[in-house]
């Protein structure tokens, strides 16, 4: 347990796992949120801080016509180039978590959820984070969901799936783990357990924190 600062839940799980729903039903209960994706899509946004560098590395054709980037061609490029995605991460990892570190100290929340989708392949998170919740299901499940949400063929989500960390890892580093591989209904208990236990937990290192009074 990191020794100062909020009490901070990783938070992880596979493309189509679930991460976004049990991370409302979490937030619904109280806990913060400090989203890696949405700080991501804010950074490649129009006039996004990251966009500058992005388009001197990968040249005009990479951002839209309203200046934020084309995310579908460079998803195109990634799995084209490996070193294309190599080169991308490298401008956009460093100022993600930079943005992400930041919010977390910012968050009055008894404690926070940061959620980082491929936690076992990034550095620089895991010294701030308390405990690491992966939430969890079968590949089938993975691509059934993201072919419903997203229009994606099963094929392109299966190459999606092929470049993320395996599901064995993320399972290796687990703490806590959520089973989503059934209806959503199946993840308030999960979901209310863990909570409870997170609050417990942040009490503690917040006494733990306390500078103790001196003996009269």
């Amino acid at each position: 347990m990191q020794a100062t600062g909020p009490f901070v839940v990783g938070l992880t799980g596979g493309i189509g796992s679930g991460k976004s729903t049990a991370a409302d039903l979490l937030v619904a209960r109280g806990a913060g949120l400090v989203d890696t994706d949405a700080i991501a899509h804010r950074l490649t946004g129009p006039a996004g801080a990251a966009m500058p560098a992005i388009v001197a590395a990968f040249g005009p054709g990479a951002a839209r016509p309203d200046g934020a980037l084309d995310r579908a061609r460079m998803r195109e490029q990634a799995f084209a180039d490996p070193t294309r995605r190599l080169q991308l991460e490298s401008i956009l990892h460093p100022m993600i978590r930079a943005a992400a570190l930041q919010d977390l100290g910012r968050s009055s929340a008894p404690y926070v959820l940061l959620a980082v989708p491929l936690l076992s392949a990034t550095s620089g998170y895991r010294e701030r984070m308390d405990r690491i919740l992966v939430v969890d299901c079968s590949r089938d499940r993975q691509i059934e969901r993201v072919v419903q949400r997203s229009g994606l063929s099963r094929e392109q989500v299966a190459a999606i799936i092929a470049v993320q960390p395996a599901r064995e890892q993320r399972l290796a580093m687990a703490d806590d783990v959520i089973d989503n591989d059934g209806d959503e209904s199946a993840l308030a208990p999960q979901v209310e357990r863990l909570h409870q236990q997170y609050l417990r937990l942040a009490q503690s290192k917040r006494t733990a924190a306390r500078p103790r009074q001196p003996d009269a």
